[in-house]
């Protein structure tokens, strides 16, 4: 197509100067370039094969193209309603960009939404308001093993790679988690000197590629795990098993994209595409699993140590609740990352059909751990557009201790939802590794927007719980979030869902649960 445009706009050159040459009207010489032009496109477009439409439909069926490349900016600005675009709605967009400039979020005239369709949700107020707590809780993330707990905000910058991301992106986030006192996941790409300059507490993710602390063959590196750990930014360290947007599949970074930068944060050769395996070389069981976190937590000093995982096989994850309990240890925390959560790049399959949405990988692994007596000494984080103060009650209702959010931030960092963060060609610089398109996002203007989003989004949620009679997290109960289920009938998630008791699957697990805990293997990763 390239030496197409070029032997076309010779052919015009040459055009020009032989209308020129024969002393005609400028006008015939203006009409006649697009005219030339025109015919040999059309002419390009009978001869080439590669495309049907433009045979049957020369120069015409350009239009196709360029609509098709045009068509998710004309339905995201004038075709979609405030309440019904994804993965993020303008309203919830909307929300996300006014709290982050620290302008009005308020809506005149009521609710847009339908209040009586099927799969409506909504918290249950009380008659008896509470006033607004004046400094927000935190939650305390280190069980008996741990040496040194963390206390955690109630919302956090979710996983997110400096590589998947700009550096200016990354810098904005972890200073906005600065200034603002919460903490910044940093995903599995490695640990940059962007996560460290601004100060901000961070939660260093290792990923099945071990980035950042591997051996050259791409094993796990325990020393130079140990070094970096030790690290006084590094606050909780967290082992990635899956993610809710491609679970079971490795992360894909775009040859691309692996400057000489990000090879040596990754410990990978630079230029080359970067594939994350789907499995961990350092583990084959739930007790090897177990005992893992155990070394991981002991190198690092004794700092909170968990992981993150997409809930798939509720057997597999009573298998290492079962571990736990035979090794005597536990992680600190659990991060449970929804089926709808987001990424850079995933195969359309994965993303829209495997893994468990959050809500019902939230409940199972609350009531995993506290059927199996463990849930006192495990936090739990919850992962998958959370975006809102709404987004965040929900989340705490159905079983999680704290949020963390992504693609909010991003929003807060100037993100568009243009969709285009595997290109490397983000028309906002968040998602590229472009020096010219990165260089669009200042990060003194975005940096206060993400501490002004995150600390909007917990008022908001303290706010939502006041007008519900409570003032802490751990109050917040079943029976408080209500979901429509046709246009008559509205249920509770006490009455939807099983809610375990304490040591309840020790004693005498109920019949929904029976074969799946008797199944559970602490040595096999039953299917």
């Amino acid at each position: 197509m390239k030496r197409i445009a070029i032997v076309v706009l010779a052919l015009a050159a040459g055009m020009v100067a032989v209308v020129a040459a024969a002393g005609l009207s400028p006008w015939w010489w203006a009409a006649a370039v697009p005219l030339t032009l025109l015919g040999l496109l059309g002419a390009a477009d009978l001869s080439q094969r590669r495309h049907s439409v433009l045979r049957n439909y020369p120069v015409l069926g350009h239009a196709r193209f360029l609509l098709e490349r045009i068509r998710p900016e004309l339905q995201q600005y004038f075709i979609e309603r405030n309440f019904d675009g994804r993965p993020f709605d303008r309203d919830v967009r909307t929300i996300v960009y006014e709290r982050a400039k620290g302008t009005d979020a308020e809506q005149p005239y009521g609710t847009e939404r339908d209040v009586y369709l099927p799969g409506y949700e909504f918290l249950v107020p009380s008659m008896a308001p509470c006033p607004v707590p004046k400094t927000p809780p935190r939650v305390r993330i280190g069980g008996p093993d741990c040496a040194r707990p963390y206390d955690m905000a109630l919302l956090n910058v979710s996983a997110m790679s400096f590589g998947s991301l700009s550096s200016n992106a990354i810098l904005a986030l972890n200073g906005g988690a600065a200034a603002g006192g919460f903490a910044h996941d940093t995903g599995e790409g490695g640990l940059s000197e962007y996560h460290l300059k601004p100060g901000g507490d961070l939660v260093w993710e290792i990923g099945t590629g071990y980035f950042g602390c591997r051996t050259p063959d791409g094993d796990f590196d325990p020393a130079e795990f140990a070094d970096k750990a030790a690290h006084d930014h590094v606050k909780c360290v967290s082992l990635k098993l899956s993610q809710g947007a491609k679970p079971g599949i490795g992360g894909v970074l775009p040859g691309a994209k692996v400057n000489a930068e990000i090879a040596k944060v990754r410990d990978v050769p630079e230029g080359r595409t970067v594939i994350s395996p789907p499995y961990h070389k350092v583990f084959s069981t739930p007790r090897e699993l177990v005992r893992f976190i155990a070394r991981m937590r002991e190198l690092s000093g004794g700092k909170p140590t968990g992981f993150k995982l997409c809930v798939g096989s509720r057997r597999q994850f009573l298998a290492v609740c079962k571990a736990m309990l035979a090794e005597g240890t536990a992680p600190d925390f659990i991060i449970v990352d929804g089926g709808e959560g987001g990424t850079g790049a995933a195969p359309l399959e994965f993303a829209d059909h495997v893994g468990t949405p959050l809500t019902e990988g939230l409940l199972t692994v609350h009531n995993a751990l506290v059927g199996a007596g463990l849930r006192d000494r495990i936090r739990i984080g919850a992962s998958g557009k959370i975006a809102t103060g709404t987004d965040l009650v929900k989340r705490l209702v159905q079983g999680a201790d704290y949020g963390n959010a992504a693609r909010a931030m991003m929003f807060a960092v100037g993100c568009i939802q243009a969709q285009r963060c595997h290109t490397n060609t983000c028309p906002t610089g968040v998602t590229t590794q472009d020096p010219r398109r990165a260089r669009a996002l200042d990060v003194r203007d975005k940096t206060p927007r993400v501490q002004r989003f995150q600390e909007a989004t917990v008022a908001s949620a303290l706010q939502l719980m006041a007008s519900m009679g409570v003032t802490d997290p751990a109050d917040l109960r079943p029976h408080m979030l209500r979901r429509r289920i046709d246009p008559y009938t509205e249920r509770s998630y006490e009455e939807l869902y099983e809610w375990l008791a304490p040591g309840q699957l020790l004693a005498e697990p109920p019949a929904a649960w029976a074969a799946d805990w008797t199944a559970a293997d602490p040595d096999r990763f039953t299917v």
